[in-house]
């Protein structure tokens, strides 16, 4: 693929640097990446991933836009309210950029349908809001082989990581298993700053640009920390689990399942090494 001139204008800012180039911008504008929630993580990765040129965007959720949204769900107006998030967030991208097709799938994904759809894309975002839509993303991806962001949000603290099935540590080397429900508080009762995941869905963007564009290095077993009152970032070192239930020796979830629903869970525990300390894994919705 050759860029046209106005291809080669709109994207110029980037094609200059040096690590980036034409090349990497053809394969952005070939590439497809799916984004699994129209939220706070989900909308601020779409716009700048539609901003950049990636060639086809997915875009996933079943809800309608409502007031609240509005905070921090970037790809949402006013006057999108009770209209559904994939139309809404699908109508800003394109005309953000017209060059974007943009697919939307006005549904929840289910272990009964998830790995029909991810199989199309080169790229996952994980900007869902529950433990259950975690734990499916990372299981399907694993079994597909796709690579994907995963993040979360909730309070002043978010973090993010990057997986590659079957290289680098998985969301279920860090916890095996849901939170049980009630442990753990939803969204609604513990809050979140606006700007929380514009910052993490802008650096899931960025992971996905490194990814199709083979440039940097990616957040592969390690998770990077956002904790937005002090201002400060910090990681943690991972690896992968030996005894993972999934990608380790102790294989127990060889298929698909649904998790329990649990409305915006956040703030679990997961084993960031093997030492066993202790990393947050938070949700945003």
């Amino acid at each position: 693929m050759s860029l046209t001139q106005q291809q080669a204008e709109r994207y110029s800012r980037q094609i200059i640097l040096k690590e980036f180039g034409v090349k990497a911008q053809e394969k952005l504008l070939a590439s497809k990446v799916l984004v699994v929630g129209a939220g706070g993580l989900g909308c601020s990765a779409a716009l700048y991933l539609a901003a950049a040129g990636v060639g086809t965007l997915g875009l996933v959720d079943a809800d309608e836009v409502d007031l609240a949204n509005l905070q921090r769900q970037v790809l949402h107006r006013t006057a999108d309210l009770g209209k559904a998030k994939v139309d809404s967030a699908a109508t800003t991208l394109r005309a953000i950029n017209p060059e974007v097709l943009v697919r939307t799938y006005r549904l929840h994904l289910a272990a009964a349908n998830i790995r029909q759809i991810i199989r199309d894309y080169d790229f996952v975002i994980d900007g869902t809001d529950t433990f259950g839509g975690k734990f499916l993303i990372n299981d399907a991806c694993f079994f597909e082989r796709i690579a994907f962001s995963h993040a979360s949000a909730l309070g002043f603290t978010g973090q993010i990581m990057t997986v590659l099935p079957g290289e680098s540590c998985c969301y279920r080397c860090l916890l095996a298993e849901p939170p049980a429900s009630g442990l753990t508080p939803t969204c609604s009762q513990a809050g979140i700053l606006g700007v929380l995941p514009g910052v993490i869905g802008v650096l899931q963007a960025a992971e996905a640009i490194k990814f199709l564009a083979k440039i940097g290095e990616l957040l592969t077993n390690r998770i990077l920390i956002y904790e937005a009152l002090p201002g400060s970032f910090r990681e943690v070192s991972l690896s992968r689990n030996p005894d993972c239930r999934l990608c380790g020796q102790n294989l127990t979830v060889t298929k698909l399942r649904d998790e329990v629903p649990d409305d915006c869970r956040g703030l679990g525990t997961a084993q960031k090494d093997n030492k066993s300390a202790r990393s947050k894994a938070g949700h945003e919705g």
